[in-house]
């Protein structure tokens, strides 16, 4: 995990637990509090699942121009070994 990856979901836990106590310590009544918990950790988990949706498209399109590279050098490297096996 890298140190922004780290710090979003610090930053989500964070307000996740701010969220729920508020939710825990408003002086509603226990079904609105349920349901007003139960809402928060479904948009927590909906924020989630966006930011790791998002964190697989950034290493998929890492992974596309990794491969891209390699797949670039390596033909380099052919077309050297093959001009070299010719003038030997």
């Amino acid at each position: 995990m890298n140190d922004n990856s780290k710090v979003v979901v610090a930053l989500l836990a964070g307000l996740a637990a701010g969220a729920a106590l508020g939710i825990l310590f408003a002086p509603d009544k226990g079904d609105e509090t349920r349901d007003k918990l139960s809402q928060s950790l479904k948009d927590l988990g909906d924020s989630i699942k966006d930011k790791a949706a998002d964190e697989i498209n950034n290493l998929a399109s890492l992974k596309d121009k990794v491969v891209s590279s390699i797949k670039t050098k390596l033909r380099s490297v052919e077309e050297e070994y093959s001009d070299d096996v010719e003038h030997a």
